[in-house]
């Protein structure tokens, strides 16, 4: 026994060993692909910034060919006017010259007249003596000093830190799970988290080898998030958390392991009434009989029970399928087990039926119940029946007595059962109005049991509790122990 014990936990340090170095193999060759994704990264950004620096100097040198030809046109403008100016008052020079040197009064006169009228109206004096643009051009010049010190101080922005997961603000409820976590630091640079979360069946840290991949929750701003309408068919659930800023992200919290526990069957096929047509967790009414699977050939391959997920391994409490050598339920006894035996604790499920069943069932039974017993009509079963034919009704059935609810019919059923405190509750699931409850004093393990007639129905399984359904159960196991010790 002490050999056997040694060798075990060699054999478990092995295992670690082994799950350490695919650990460390997988972390090498994420260094190799992250440092390659970073310098693919950082020569984007460089090439973006000269990019960005060219196309100003481009902006720049097209600024500064307009403004020469701009300039330009308008200083040749006005020379040509200087010159034809010029040339006009020489004109006018030349002809006072002459009129100077005429001998006849009269027509020196004439002239000297001529001569001022057309100096008065000279272009010479219209003319602006001042240039219209200047030949500065150092207007049009930049100067990168301080933008050369910032990027002389440029510095690589920096990894935000690792968060820490916060198990005592965390929590599972109602098959959510609230998640919560706070940064070491001042996180004012933090953009958003990342969450990733993965199920298992292996309590403690998370596996290096796992089957589950890892589920991404992206863009989450704030530092708590809840995952809702989780479907808990398996026992745990790993969560890492990691921080990101608008360049990089961050190395993972520690993981962190969070018990999923919650009531997981699977409907028994080899139970089913043969005009019972089960697939996974549904069944259809199939009037022809239905697409049965040969029982004999699967007890002679030594499954023993119904084919189960490769990552969730068998329970104790589940139970071989065949009926113990009976047969199949048959005769009006349109009937399907869960797999799973009820023998304590307090657990839930729910039902979906379709409204044009015309008849249909739901409760718990004894494995004991017999081939051609209908559910409620024997001690051996418990539950809610409605029936559509002819006329409806809606009615509690055990031991073949029933008690007619006066409650509008859900589509929806929640079943409760505490084995120990002998409860067994009904409730519309969508509103958790308690339909009815059975005080049991159970004498064996209960399976989840189904009826169906002409119609259909879809069992949710894994799931927790609802703390709805919890509170009521709490007033009324009060109520129950108070009316006890009354005399």
């Amino acid at each position: 026994e002490a050999m056997r014990k040694i060798i075990t936990t060699l054999a478990m340090k092995n295992e670690e060993i082994q799950n350490f170095i695919y650990s460390l193999k997988q972390m090498m060759q994420n260094v190799e692909d992250n440092s390659s994704r970073v310098r693919e990264d950082l020569e984007s950004e460089f090439q973006s910034l000269y990019a960005l620096l060219d196309e100003l100097k481009d902006e720049m040198l097209t600024k500064i060919k307009q403004e020469r030809a701009s300039r330009t046109y308008e200083l040749q403008t006005q020379v040509a006017a200087c010159a034809k100016a010029l040339e006009s008052s020489e004109e006018l020079l030349e002809a006072a010259n002459q009129a100077l040197g005429t001998a006849n009064d009269h027509d020196f006169v004439q002239a000297a007249k001529q001569i001022k009228d057309s100096v008065t109206m000279a272009p010479a004096f219209r003319l602006s003596l001042k240039a219209k643009v200047s030949d500065n051009m150092s207007h049009l010049m930049v100067d990168f000093t301080q933008e050369r010190r910032l990027l002389q101080a440029l510095a690589f922005l920096p990894v935000p830190s690792t968060p820490e997961i916060d198990l005592a603000e965390s929590l599972v409820a109602d098959n959510c799970v609230t998640l919560a976590w706070r940064m070491p630091d001042d996180n004012s640079k933090i953009d958003h988290y990342v969450l990733e979360y993965r199920k298992t069946n292996f309590e403690g840290p998370p596996r290096a080898k796992e089957d589950q991949p890892w589920m991404v929750v992206e863009g989450i701003k704030g530092t708590e998030y809840t995952l809702s309408g989780l479907k808990f068919d398996m026992k745990y659930m790993n969560f890492r958390v990691r921080a990101c800023n608008k360049a990089v992200a961050g190395e993972f919290s520690e993981p962190v392991t969070l018990e999923t526990r919650a009531f997981m069957f699977r409907l028994d096929a080899s139970t089913c009434h043969q005009n019972l047509r089960v697939e996974d967790l549904s069944v259809e009414w199939d009037a022809t009989g239905g697409k049965v699977q040969d029982v004999k050939a699967r007890e002679k391959d030594g499954k023993g029970r119904t084919a189960s997920p490769a990552n969730s391994p068998a329970s104790p409490k589940r139970m071989p399928s065949g009926r113990g050598g009976r047969d199949r339920f048959t005769a009006e006894s349109y009937t399907v087990l869960g797999d799973t035996l009820i023998d304590g604790d307090d657990h839930y499920w729910e039902v979906r039926y379709d409204r044009d069943s015309k008849a249909f069932g739901v409760g718990v039974a004894y494995r004991s119940l017999g081939k051609f017993d209908q559910l409620g009509k024997t001690s051996a079963s418990w539950c809610l029946h409605l029936n559509n034919w002819l006329q409806v009704s809606f009615s509690a059935k055990h031991a073949n007595k029933a008690k007619v609810l006066d409650v509008p019919v859900p589509d929806c059923i929640g079943v409760y059962c505490n084995f120990h405190e002998g409860f067994l509750s009904f409730y519309n699931a969508r509103t958790k109005q308690l339909l009815h409850t059975f005080k049991v004093k159970f004498t064996q393990p209960v399976l989840p049991a189904f009826t169906v007639w002409c119609g259909s129905f879809h069992v949710s399984s894994g799931l927790q509790v609802p703390s709805a359904v919890k509170c009521l159960q709490k007033r009324n196991s009060t109520a129950s122990s108070s009316n006890a010790s009354l005399p």
